[in-house]
């Protein structure tokens, strides 16, 4: 079971959401804790590709490498940390609504620990990801609301 399960309706189709999100160079422009993406290789992202993602949290900023792991659009897709102390795992899912000009996005995020990592998770990392992604999906979902993504 995941850490942070949180979902948003947004009315917009599944194939606008899943362009948008799974396009690592909109991802500082919805995530609050992101300040930085750095892809590691050729773009478009496929299954396998790396981009190096900079997160603040508190004062101190953390890289981390995420790969993708799964890419199904415009359904999910699954990325996961592969270093550092702290290795996010995060999971969307889009579903259609109704006539499928409205969707329901839904993101699973969890943390894996390693060395300082295994106190940062639970004291701090968890604490501020609960907080952020309810305000990330309702970011996300005013932009594409908008139109302004």
């Amino acid at each position: 079971m995941s850490a942070i399960k949180e979902s948003v309706d947004i009315s917009r189709r599944p194939e606008d959401i899943y362009s948008y999100v799974t396009d690592p160079s909109h991802l500082t422009e919805w995530q609050e804790s992101a300040v930085a993406v750095r892809p590691l290789g050729e773009t478009p992202i496929g299954v396998g590709s790396r981009m190096v993602v900079t997160r603040r949290i508190g004062r101190r900023e953390f890289p981390m490498t995420m790969e993708v792991v799964e890419l199904d659009p415009p359904r999910s897709w699954h990325m996961r940390g592969v270093d550092g102390p702290v290795r996010g795992d995060v999971h969307g899912t889009i579903e259609p609504l109704g006539d499928g000009e409205r969707s329901r996005l839904t993101i699973d995020l969890d943390f894996e620990a390693h060395g300082m990592g295994k106190l940062l998770v639970p004291l701090i990392v968890r604490p501020h990801a609960r907080k952020e992604v309810p305000k990330n999906e309702l970011k996300l979902k005013g932009l594409l609301e908008s139109g302004a993504a």
